[in-house]
């Protein structure tokens, strides 16, 4: 089964999907899966899989899981890019909600851009702003898959409510 849904992403991954699903059926919801991603730009569509794969197993719905994947290829984007290796996801599942962060070893702090409306790119922190309702943001976090090594976390956070907009 973990072959199915991840394919080449690590098996441990697919524990961690799994253990959330059990936390959301227990007592023990709240509890956070970290992955670490590839160092390179197939990071954003692993990222978008896990947290799309791990949503939905807890039965959330469509549009709550949609918006997450958007945001969290935008920040993943914006690691790969402008941050620095190595690369990791952490998503937190609750009651009241759902936060993500992406996890890089860079300095720099992502700043929201003003781009004209031919730019190609720079609308992506204007993306996580709009959809989490300014509950976004960028914090100094250590590493839970590489103990010991800093970075920055970029993260966003979504009510489970069903009127969240």
């Amino acid at each position: 089964m973990d072959k199915l849904l991840f394919g080449e992403i690590a098996p441990e991954v697919a524990q961690s999907v799994q253990a959330a699903v059990a936390a959301e059926r227990s007592s023990h919801v709240g509890q956070s899966m970290v992955w670490r991603l590839r160092d390179d730009a197939r990071a954003v569509g692993d990222a978008r899989d896990l947290v799309r794969r791990a949503l939905l197993l807890v039965g959330l719905n469509q549009d709550l899981v949609d918006d997450a994947v958007l945001m969290v290829s935008e920040l993943t984007t914006n690691a790969i890019l402008y941050g620095d290796a190595p690369y990791e996801l952490v998503l937190r599942i609750d009651p009241a909600e759902v936060v993500c962060m992406v996890v890089d070893a860079g300095a720099a702090r992502p700043i929201p851009r003003r781009t004209d409306t031919q730019a190609e790119n720079g609308r992506g922190l204007r993306i996580v702003a709009e959809l989490s309702a300014g509950l976004y943001g960028c914090i100094p976090h250590g590493f839970s898959t590489c103990p010991g090594l800093a970075g920055k976390a970029t993260w966003f956070a979504l009510p489970r409510t069903e009127n969240r907009r």
